[in-house]
């Protein structure tokens, strides 16, 4: 009991520290730096896009609207995913502890009620922020889309623009809060998968939100410093 204690109190905590680590580098290089990242690239591309869209002009609505239709789509399908997952995980939970006498071994954590609760309540937390942030990603989507569209006055000085990014960047935050969600979600399975989920998360997500340079023999991609 006691290295199963001392297995959740250490890889755990650890294993957040390191996801929850390195989003705040991250949200530091995109403030700072924001050209060595995938996201602060796409956002210089996406106001020289609005910039250059005439609001109004019909003939460019359908390619507005074909634009977003992707990120539409992906945002939804993230907002389904996290509540299916998260009543799966209810079902989950209640079998696992049902059954938490077949895993007596240490490897996988403490088996107290407390434990089981915090488990549950960590994992389910995070999908319900997801669903959260991925459902207000799809009302801004979908007002961008409108006032891409439409005339009036309140579509000057940037407003469509703070739309359009709010929209997108509620989208990428529900969607790194699901990925948060996995490791924890794997916690019934014991603290050990928790760390290693993590290390294996934040390891493909800096591949994916650092840009990448081609030297000049462009045979290899280094990261930009």
């Amino acid at each position: 009991m006691g290295v199963a204690v001392y297995l959740d109190t250490i890889l755990v905590p650890l294993s957040l520290f390191i996801t929850v680590g390195y989003h705040a580098y991250l949200c530091h290089t995109i403030k700072n730096k924001p050209s060595r990242t995938t996201y602060g690239v796409n956002k210089l591309r996406r106001t020289a896009w609005s910039l250059n869209l005439n609001q109004g002009d019909t003939s460019k609505a359908m390619l507005t609207v074909q634009s977003l239709r992707n990120t539409l789509m992906s945002t939804i399908l993230t907002a389904s995913i996290t509540i299916l997952i998260n009543l799966g995980l209810a079902a989950l939970t209640n079998n696992t502890y049902n059954a938490s006498h077949l895993f007596s071994s240490g490897f996988f954590g403490s088996k107290s009620d407390k434990i089981f609760a915090l488990k549950y309540g960590s994992a389910s937390i995070c999908l319900v922020m997801s669903f959260i942030f991925s459902s207000m990603a799809v009302g801004f989507l979908i007002d961008a889309n409108f006032l891409m569209n439409a005339y009036g006055e309140f579509l000057s000085g940037g407003y469509t623009q703070t739309i359009l990014e709010r929209g997108f960047t509620l989208a990428v935050v529900g969607n790194r809060v699901l990925c948060v969600a996995v490791p924890l979600m794997l916690w019934m399975l014991g603290p050990v998968p928790v760390l290693l989920a993590s290390l294996v998360l934040v390891f493909v997500l800096h591949e994916l939100d650092f840009v990448c340079k081609f030297p000049d023999n462009h045979k290899q991609c280094v990261t930009v410093k």
